[in-house]
């Protein structure tokens, strides 16, 4: 009798396609409700995307694909742990059977399905013999901020560093289309007095369409010497966030290719929010890359490489309050954020303290800005909240809409004019952008606050400090 306890396997079943399977219980952690999914543009046919878990992300594969059986409506999910936590999804999950009870199922070995369906370093893991990924805990100590330009296709939300990133702009008037091209080419535009090659980043990653956006935005990134402009959906905003909130792609995506676009998966809104970290670059085919990049005249080449090297230039985030656009410094931006629903309120604070918000922890008081400027309110979904770092001061200021990312020549900064009241001493330069005929004025960050202002604001931020710990 022992010995045949001793010897009884317990297996999980589950459906697919109207058939029972079992997999053995040793392997599974928990069976979960479907969760909603973040697609992975060139991910293997069976896996279905990427799912927050508890804080966790975790790739769900489709278990009718892994079977070769008729895709259904999967319900449920199996987490399996075995070196790395995957999610199974299935028809149903029954429930758990011993080995005579399991008789009319299918009992299935995952490793080795996973190895036929999935690159060859997948398998390897899921026998053990990865070397596993970083924990969030490894990574506590390292503070530094990343910094993300994040953007919308369709649904879905990317990421490009920062870093990459050299503009975001509205779509050229004038495009010169490139006929009988591949879908992923659109053709070309002047932009800055140079002709910048577009591409389509929802054809790139393969992603279904959904029609033209109202708000395409045209990112300008540099790949080696050349610059490319990527169409996408809508900008999103600018973020900063710390290595604890990046994750490494779960090597069960790594393919080993050098289509492998997304390389990293960042987590806000604890975990709710999944935002995929693309590659620039990793962005292009080899064939496309020849074609766009070594195609063009040797002349211009150099002289972009030439303009590059003689002009120094800073980066603008442009908002708009009212009809008006704006810019600031990049870098006085520590994040842009959606307008809460609700702010708490500040006893006796000046009217354009509309309250404060909590951001990532940090208490942050937020300003209506077109109170300041002296516009109306405006009720937009589009209303953002721009937050600056001011000295060791954080604040949120309330603008209609953050429109784009612009590289500003320093030959095209000029200091504003005199206005000749304090209120304007907050734009401290304009940005002639002669060739899309637009004037920029330039916010000062350290003057969005006068000193009243600011003391204010010190002592709203004490107060939040102790009362938050």
């Amino acid at each position: 009798m022992d010995a045949d306890l001793a010897t009884t396997t317990r297996t999980l079943s589950f459906r697919v396609d109207g058939q029972s399977f079992s997999l053995r219980t040793e392997l599974v952690q928990e069976v979960a409700r479907m969760p909603p999914i973040t697609r992975v543009p060139h991910a293997p046919a069976a896996l279905l995307g990427l799912a927050n878990l508890r804080g966790t992300v975790i790739s769900i594969l489709s278990m009718a694909q892994l079977l070769r059986r008729a895709p259904g409506i999967p319900t449920r999910i199996i987490v399996i742990d075995a070196s790395e936590r995957l999610g199974l999804a299935v028809d149903e999950a029954s429930q758990v059977l011993t080995t005579n009870q399991a008789d009319s199922t299918i009992e299935i070995d995952i490793a080795e399905l996973v190895a036929q369906n999935m690159p060859a370093q997948a398998s390897r893991r899921l026998r053990g013999t990865g070397t596993g990924t970083v924990s969030s805990g490894e990574r506590q100590d390292k503070t530094e901020a990343i910094a993300l330009v994040a953007f919308a296709i369709g649904n879905q939300e990317f990421a490009m560093p920062l870093a990459a990133v050299e503009e975001v702009l509205r779509l050229p008037n004038d495009i010169a289309l490139m006929p009988d091209a591949d879908e992923v080419v659109i053709g070309s535009a002047a932009v800055r007095g140079a002709v910048l090659p577009l591409l389509s980043l929802r054809a790139l990653l393969a992603l279904p369409g959904l029609g033209e956006s109202p708000r395409v935005r045209l990112l300008v990134v540099r790949i080696g010497s050349h610059r490319i402009g990527l169409l996408v959906d809508e900008m999103r905003s600018i973020l900063r966030v710390s290595e604890a909130m990046i994750d490494a792609v779960p090597q069960v995506l790594s393919r080993g290719q050098a289509e492998a676009r997304i390389q990293a998966i960042c987590r806000l809104d604890d975990g709710e929010r999944l935002i995929s970290v693309l590659a620039a670059d990793q962005l292009l085919r080899d064939d496309i890359t020849a074609r766009l990049l070594n195609g063009g005249s040797t002349a211009e080449h150099k002289s972009m490489v030439q303009d590059e090297g003689e002009s120094a230039s800073e980066q603008f985030l442009l908002f708009r309050i009212g009809e008006e656009e704006f810019g600031i410094p990049i870098a006085a931006v520590e994040t842009v954020a959606q307008l809460p629903a609700k702010l708490t309120p500040l006893p006796k604070a000046p009217a354009f303290v509309l309250g404060v918000m909590n951001l990532r922890g940090q208490v942050i008081p937020v300003i209506d800005q077109a109170q300041r400027f002296g516009a109306s309110a405006s009720q937009s979904a589009r209303r953002r909240i721009i937050v600056t770092r001011i000295g060791e001061l954080e604040a949120g200021f309330i603008v209609d809409a953050v429109s784009e990312v612009v590289r500003v020549d320093a030959g095209a900064l000029r200091p504003a004019p005199e206005f000749g009241n304090e209120e304007t001493r907050v734009f401290e330069r304009v940005a002639n952008l002669a060739e899309e005929q637009r004037i920029i004025l330039i916010v000062n960050p350290r003057e969005l606050l006068d000193r009243a202002e600011q003391d204010l604001l010190r002592r709203l931020g004490k107060k939040g400090a102790k009362t938050s710990s």
